[in-house]
């Protein structure tokens, strides 16, 4: 296989190699996951794991980094130079910074989630070049699938290293190979030698690959073409870094197209079992892109401090602009937003720092949530901030004013909705493990690989299951007084019971409708899913509304506004998608995409020269393809 071919593989193909990865079975109890099924279990997060008193340990270290951030660390130049400083990474080693989540005994610092992400959300506020410097190493680079997967040699080998600042990076994503880990083209063949394994391909967007020493790298087995997951060394032999990548925020961040040639690895460098690399991947990724959420908090937080301040500053028509109905509708958006976000967070952070939990919905969820959200905060922010928003701190500086980095943040944050599993990859991944239940029930009359027979044979079961499970999605008391406990928000709670009643109904309705077509029924799913999204929210919302007027916090009557307020949203948002469940131009869309792809609207191009240059000639009309699973390229490097 040449270099550059593409490796190709079948639908199915593709399916049974993500299937194989996923953690088929639910150990533990999960909210989202009840949810989905309409059971409003708000048990299992109300109250809310509470999160012991900060360590002094920890508070030292934050105080320390954060007068270090703020003395010696000037994003704005980091941004204009595309690098980062020498002395930055070296102050970073001194604090400990890059082993914040490895355990004490093996040179750390030990953090827990919850200490961890409260620096990501610190980092956020600053800059976003060192947030994916200190993530990409800690939360999916080696540190992790050590910790969880490593045998004691390992950890012993690996762990203090990247302690005391040996930078990792993680390396799955190919020129060719985005969501779709079946056409992985690294190789991984063993060693005639014996002992060991011979790495051969290419890595594309390894995030720190250029300052990297050591490498997590997923390859598969030509043989059996199952995935396992390797520690390499940046320095050995064939390992070459044959370009630096650039972005359009981010500007200073390592990525890297890596390139192996007959890399020798040893047996000992294998993590975990041969052919189990991409479970580990997702099992770390599962906890690891909780920084992201966390890094979109501080990030609001900071933009909505900088609005607050404009909109008392700026007078437009004899009052400052936040007097007027329009911006003082987003400025209330954009706080609730924050204390949603915020609040989404927390709650995830705890019940990845309890133990005996089920997180994956949940990480999945803080991370597509918080980084959607956060994009449309940002979008705001400049809105609000208008030329100035758009302006470059240099030039505001250069002229008098003070530089306020919106434009930065708008830039650096646009990744965060591609990041360690895009928007849309989120969406699949929560779709497929919300109607998980169902399939394990039901899959076999929807297979269309099943027979007769076998499709005769589940018919007991499935009766039995749902002669039971769906008169309970209709029967049940979502209104007063249940829920008296959480005061005027109360009535948004019961809303959050009916509600995911309905959505359960409406998931085994689609099933009933769409049957094996349902997974190409993107648009369907994904509207599933952000009911699910919005109902989560809305839950640690009023959680920790809740929880702190239970606690009399001084700011609870504030925060209890800014509950209510997002929850009004989110309550119409909720409608809106039910809605569009039934009564929507999916279809009349789809038929309109293939068209555009024949070339029988090309004419609407025509004379433009493009970003590409000059435009090719239109493809030649053909037959229409078959809906499909879209391939959407994801950056999980």
């Amino acid at each position: 296989m040449s270099e550059r071919e593409v490796r190709r593989t079948s639908e199915a193909e593709s399916m049974e190699v993500a299937e194989s990865a996923r953690e088929k079975e639910w150990v533990s109890a999960s909210f989202l996951k009840e949810l989905f099924l309409g059971s409003f279990r708000l048990g299992l997060i109300h109250p809310a794991p509470q999160a012991p008193p900060p360590r002094p340990e920890f508070l030292a270290f934050h105080s320390a980094l954060k007068a270090f951030l703020s003395e010696e660390v000037d994003p704005a130049a980091i941004d204009a130079t595309g690098e980062y400083p020498a002395e930055v990474i070296d102050g970073l080693r001194r604090l400990g910074a890059f082993g914040m989540k490895i355990p004490r005994e093996y040179g750390g610092l030990g953090f827990t989630q919850s200490e961890y992400d409260t620096v990501m959300e610190l980092l956020g506020t600053v800059d976003g070049n060192i947030t994916a410097l200190l993530s990409a190493h800690q939360s999916i680079g080696v540190p992790q699938p050590i910790k969880m997967f490593g045998t004691e040699d390992q950890k012993k080998r690996f762990l203090p290293r990247c302690a005391r600042g040996a930078i990792s990076a993680f390396a799955l994503t190919e020129p060719d190979v985005g969501s779709d880990p079946a056409t992985l083209s690294t190789t991984c063949v063993p060693d005639p030698s014996g002992g060991g394994w011979v790495l051969d391909g290419t890595k594309l967007w390894t995030t720190n690959g250029t300052l990297a020493e050591l490498l997590v790298v997923m390859a598969r087995s030509p043989d059996t073409n199952r995935i396992s997951a390797f520690v390499v060394e940046a320095s050995w032999p064939g390992v070459t870094v044959e370009h630096r990548c650039r972005f359009m925020g981010l500007r200073a961040i390592s990525n890297a197209l890596i390139r192996f040639r007959e890399v020798r690895v040893p047996r000992e460098n294998l993590i975990g079992q041969e052919g189990r690399g991409l479970k580990i991947a997702l099992v770390t990724l599962n906890t690891g892109r909780l920084s992201l959420p966390a890094a979109a908090v501080g990030t609001s937080k900071s933009l909505l401090e900088v609005c607050r301040r404009w909109c008392n500053e700026r007078v437009q028509w004899g009052h400052p602009i936040g007097r007027h109905e329009a911006v003082a509708h987003m400025l209330a958006d954009m706080a609730a937003t924050t204390f949603a976000m915020d609040a989404l967070s927390d709650l995830a952070d705890r019940l990845a720092d309890r133990g005996g939990y089920d997180i994956r919905l949940e990480a999945a969820a803080a991370k597509l949530w918080n980084t959607e959200r956060g994009w449309r905060l940002i979008d705001d922010a400049m809105q609000i901030r208008g030329g100035r928003g758009y302006e470059t701190e240099q030039s505001l500086a250069g002229r008098g004013e003070t530089p306020i980095g919106v434009e930065r943040a708008m830039r650096d944050a646009r990744i965060n909705r591609i990041f360690e599993g895009s928007s849309e990859i989120m969406h699949l991944f929560m779709a497929r493990e919300a109607v998980d239940r169902h399939l394990q029930v039901a899959g076999a009359v929807i297979d269309p690989r099943k027979g007769t027979g076998a499709k005769l044979a589940a018919l007991p079961r499935i009766a039995a299951f749902y002669a039971l499970w769906y008169p309970g999605r209709w029967l049940g008391w979502g209104r007063w007084p249940r829920f008296g406990e959480f005061g005027q928000l109360a009535g948004h709670v019961r809303f959050v019971d009916r509600a995911c009643r309905k959505l359960a109904r409406q998931t085994f309705h689609g099933m009933l409708v769409h049957r094996a077509a349902l997974q190409r029924r993107q648009a369907f799913l994904f509207r599933i899913v952000d009911v699910g999204l919005e109902l989560f929210a809305m839950s640690a919302v009023l959680t920790r509304a809740q929880e702190m007027a239970a606690r009399r916090h001084p700011h609870a009557a504030e925060a209890t506004e800014l509950a209510d307020l997002h929850c009004r949203n989110a309550r119409r948002q909720v409608r809106v998608l039910f809605g569009a469940l039934w009564r929507n131009d999916d279809a009349f869309k789809y038929r309109v995409a293939q068209r555009v792809l024949r070339g029988e609207h090309a004419w609407l191009s025509e004379g433009i020269i493009g970003l590409g240059g000059p435009s090719p000639a239109a493809p030649v009309p053909g037959r229409e393809p078959e809906p499909g699973r879209a391939h959407v390229d994801v950056q999980t490097s």
